[in-house]
């Protein structure tokens, strides 16, 4: 069967509502006067690295669960607008959702709504063998029903990746997307020792590289048992919201991946995408071009 797909997203697909407050953590009060307004846009990490993949020009297609209400209507229209291929499987308990605050450094916190999720959710194993086996990858975000996809993608061949995002090194939860995957991206947030995690992973994994970033210290990678730093890139205009620069740093990471480049210079990639990223509001989605991400990396070669 031909492959036509660059890369098949499972999971992650929901809105933000993004509230910028005047600094966090956000000191109790009875209330506080948002100047910049309380806007919801379409966008969680799912949609994030689809969105990320087809600006880099890599065909995408983008699987979740959505629910048939307003938040599903905005996913819809993000994937059309985009022209990112989606499939959206029914939930009965609506899209998923969260509320962001911003600081006035660009620094997030996210709140949750975990009621639009179920222990038995599972998208349909038929859809996802016939999207697989016409995709070169597979990117899974770390949700219940991507967990119980994840045999099926072994079983079609398609290479895998997988973002942990600030995960302890201990949740035993994350441990089978890490296991499963090729490519493995996480946070150095909440690692005690990032090195010793990453290492572990790689004797009990696959996986071929493993990226930890490190927000303003930059990224680590190993690969080939090397464990090498890459810094920052400084960002083409001045650093508004990090919110979404973990996707843009694995979709660009994907794109040098997926076109043969050597990890390192995936992982410079990953980088200029990171801190383009860092440089868009966080109402509004947008991501780094093909262009722009050569144009910077020439200027920015080590």
């Amino acid at each position: 069967m031909s492959r036509d797909t660059d890369v098949l997203v499972l999971g992650g697909a929901g809105v933000d509502t993004i509230i910028h407050v005047p600094e966090l953590p956000l000191p109790y009060a009875d209330s506080y006067m948002i100047e910049d307004g309380v806007r919801t846009r379409a966008g969680q990490t799912g949609d994030f690295v689809a969105l990320g993949l087809t600006r880099l020009g890599l065909k995408t297609h983008h699987l979740d669960l959505l629910g048939d209400d307003p938040e599903g209507d905005l996913v819809r229209a993000l994937h059309k607008d985009q022209g990112i291929a989606l499939t959206a499987v029914r939930q009965p308990l609506g899209t998923k959702r969260a509320v962001n605050l911003v600081g006035p450094d660009g620094r997030r916190l996210s709140l949750y709504d975990s009621s639009r999720a179920a222990a038995d959710d599972r998208l349909p194993e038929t859809t996802v063998r016939a999207l697989a086996e016409a995709s070169r990858h597979a990117h899974v975000s770390i949700t219940q029903p991507c967990a119980h996809a994840l045999p099926v993608l072994a079983e079609t061949g398609v290479t895998i990746s997988t973002d942990l995002h600030n995960w302890d090194g201990e949740n035993p939860y994350h441990e089978p997307f890490a296991l499963a995957a090729d490519v493995v991206f996480l946070s150095t947030t909440a690692l005690t020792d990032p090195e010793s995690t990453m290492r572990r992973l790689a004797d009990r994994g696959r996986a071929a590289a493993i990226v930890a970033t490190a927000g303003a210290e930059g990224a680590y990678l190993l690969t080939d048992g090397k464990l090498t730093h890459i810094p920052t890139v400084t960002p083409p205009a001045p650093i508004v919201d990090s919110n979404g620069a973990g996707d843009a740093f694995a979709a660009g990471f994907l794109f040098g991946w997926l076109t043969g480049e050597p990890p390192h210079r995936c992982a410079r990639y990953g980088a200029i995408a990171g801190a383009y990223a860092c440089t868009v509001p966080s109402t509004r989605a947008d991501a780094i071009t093909r262009t722009d991400l050569l144009a910077s990396a020439a200027e920015n070669s080590l």
